[in-house]
C-alpha cells in the first residue's frame, strides 16, 4: 500500500508539472497539445557505471525504439525506451576529447562522430568496429579531412553528409562508398555559412536542415548545398533560439521540433519558422532541463529529450 501511494504521489507531481510547464518561456504561444500529458517519463542517474548517464551529449533511435546515447565517458550505451539498459561499449580512445555526435543509418549500423579524433566511427548495432568503414581521421581543411566532428546523415541515396566546426565550419558530402564530393560552408554569420553546425536532420525531399547553434539559426539546403531558406534569431522569446543544438520532425514532417541549450527547453516550429509551443524551463525538477544537448521522436510519437547537465532523459509529448 505504501509503495503504491508513493508511487500515485509522485505521479500527480510528475503531471502538475508537466502541465505548468507545457508553455514554460512562451507566454504568448499556444499551449502544445496533450496538457499534463506532456511528460510521460524521466529516467537516469549520473555515473560512470552501467546504465549510468555522465552528461550525455548525443542521442539516436533504431527501428525498434532503441535509444543509442553518447555520454562524456565516451561511451555508446543502449537503451530501450523505458530506460532500459541493453548493451554498450567505449569507443577507442578519448584522450583528446570524447564524441558530441551519434545517428543510426537505414541499414542499422551506428555512426559515432568521433569529435576530437576528426573522424566518423561506423559499428555494428551490437559495438563491433568496422575500420574499413571509418570516414576521415586527418586534421585539416582539404577535401576527406576535417576539423571537430559533430554529425553525420544520409539522403535517400545513401550519400552521407557530415557536419564540423571549429576553423572550417563547413558541411562535406561523400558517397555511399565513402568518396568526398563536394562541400560547403565557412565559417560566418552571412547565409550559408556557419558557426558549429551541430545537427543535420534529412527530410523526405531531401532537404538538409541544420542547426547553425551559434548563429542561432536553422538553415535549409539541397543536396548539392544550395542555401534555400533560414530562418531564426537569437532570444528567448517564443520563435527565438538560443544555441539549437538538435532537430526532428514529427511523422508527416508537418512540424519540427528544436532543443535549445541556450534556453534549457523543446520548441515546437512550423517549417516557415513559426513558434507553435514550447516545453521545459531551466531546473532539475521533472520536465526541467538543464543544457540539454539532443532529441529523438520514436515510432509512437514521443519525444526523448537529453537533459545533458540533469544526466538523464525525458520523454515527452508536445
Amino acid at each position: 500500500m505504501r509503495k503504491w501511494f508513493a508511487a500515485s504521489v509522485r505521479l500527480a507531481m510528475l503531471l502538475s508539472v508537466a502541465a505548468a510547464l507545457a508553455v514554460a518561456g512562451c507566454d504568448d504561444t499556444p499551449a502544445p497539445p496533450g496538457g499534463a500529458e506532456g511528460l510521460e517519463a524521466v529516467w537516469g542517474q549520473q555515473g560512470p557505471l552501467t546504465g549510468q548517464l555522465q552528461k550525455p551529449r548525443a542521442i539516436a533511435i533504431d527501428r525498434d525504439d532503441n535509444l543509442y546515447i553518447v555520454d562524456f565517458t565516451a561511451r555508446v550505451q543502449v537503451f530501450d525506451r523505458d530506460g532500459k539498459y541493453l548493451r554498450g561499449w567505449q569507443t577507442p580512445a578519448s584522450a583528446n576529447g570524447r564524441p558530441t555526435g551519434i545517428w543510426v543509418a537505414r541499414d542499422g549500423r551506428v555512426l559515432v562522430a568521433d569529435t576530437h579524433y576528426y573522424r566518423m566511427l561506423v559499428y555494428t548495432p551490437e559495438g563491433k568496429l568496422l575500420e574499413e568503414r571509418t570516414i576521415g581521421g586527418t586534421h585539416g581543411n582539404g577535401p576527406g579531412e576535417f576539423g571537430f566532428v559533430t554529425h553525420c546523415v544520409q539522403d535517400s541515396g545513401g550519400n552521407y553528409y557530415i557536419a564540423e566546426y571549429g576553423e572550417y565550419d563547413r558541411i562535406q558530402k561523400f558517397s555511399p562508398q565513402g568518396k568526398y564530393l563536394l562541400e560547403w560552408g565557412g565559417h560566418g554569420v552571412e547565409p550559408g555559412q556557419f558557426r558549429r553546425p551541430q545537427k543535420i536532420y534529412v527530410d523526405r525531399h531531401d532537404r538538409l536542415w541544420v542547426t547553425d547553434a551559434c548563429n542561432h539559426r536553422i538553415q535549409v539546403f539541397d543536396t548539392d548545398g544550395k542555401l534555400l531558406f533560414h530562418w531564426g534569431q537569437e532570444g528567448t522569446e517564443p520563435g527565438k533560439l538560443s544555441y539549437p543544438y538538435d532537430i526532428t520532425f514529427d511523422e508527416k514532417e508537418e512540424f519540427l521540433y528544436v532543443v535549445e541549450y541556450g534556453n534549457h527547453r523543446v520548441q515546437k516550429f512550423a517549417p516557415d519558422g513559426k513558434s507553435v509551443g514550447c516545453f521545459g524551463t531551466h531546473g532539475r525538477g521533472p520536465g526541467e532541463f538543464h543544457n540539454p544537448w539532443g532529441l529523438v521522436r520514436d515510432s509512437r510519437g514521443a519525444l526523448h529529450v537529453l537533459d545533458t547537465y540533469n544526466h538523464r532523459v525525458e520523454r515527452i509529448r508536445l
